[in-house]
């Protein structure tokens, strides 16, 4: 399965994809490229030192319609047969997404359906709720609404905020998120 990794940020998902690839425990998953958005994305940086192509195609100041063309021709060009946002800070359009029908997952750091959206850790404090985790799901029309493929909770203690709860969590992204990509692509 060739697999091009989305994201806008740090890139520490695409690292534990990288590093679950170096380690064989995805043996049908070649990463093909990295696709930024901002010019100043560390996952710049881990995409270089493990000499992956990258892509960056900016989203500020640019028609939805235009910046996902350029994103489809990168796609198109390099023959990716799979889509794993990590991080990647952008609503897709319909268009986008239908035609990447069930080739699209993305790594949420909430248990979905609960606290959708890019204020899950806020949300889940604030509601009061005794656990949360992450969910990795198919990407559809709606702000993570896709069907549900793995999921894994942790407890919130009581003294936990924003931060903490997102630092108890991202270990959990970096683990279920190459176990998801592995099982989608044992099913090739």
């Amino acid at each position: 399965m060739k697999v091009a990794v989305l994201a806008s940020g740090r890139g520490s998902n695409f690292q534990a994809i990288i590093e679950a690839s170096e380690n064989n425990e995805l043996p049908n998953v070649s990463i093909e490229l990295l696709i930024v958005n901002k010019k100043k994305a560390y996952a710049i940086e881990r995409a270089k030192k493990h000499k992956i192509p990258f892509y960056l195609v900016e989203s500020d100041n640019k028609e939805r319609k235009l910046f996902e063309s350029e994103m489809i021709e990168i796609l198109e060009k390099n023959d990716v047969d799979f889509i794993v946002l990590a991080g990647f800070m952008r609503i897709l359009s319909p268009l986008f997404v239908n035609k990447y029908n069930n080739k699209i997952i993305n790594i949420h750091p909430s248990l979905l359906p609960l606290f959708p959206g890019s204020h899950a850790h806020k949300d889940a404090i604030e509601a009061g709720v005794n656990e949360s985790g992450c969910t990795v799901h198919f990407v559809d029309e709606g702000v993570d609404t896709g069907p549900i493929i793995l999921q894994e909770s942790i407890s919130i203690d009581k003294e936990d905020n924003e931060e903490t709860l997102a630092e108890k969590i991202l270990p959990l992204e970096h683990k279920l998120l190459p176990k998801a990509l592995n099982l989608l692509s044992s099913k090739n």
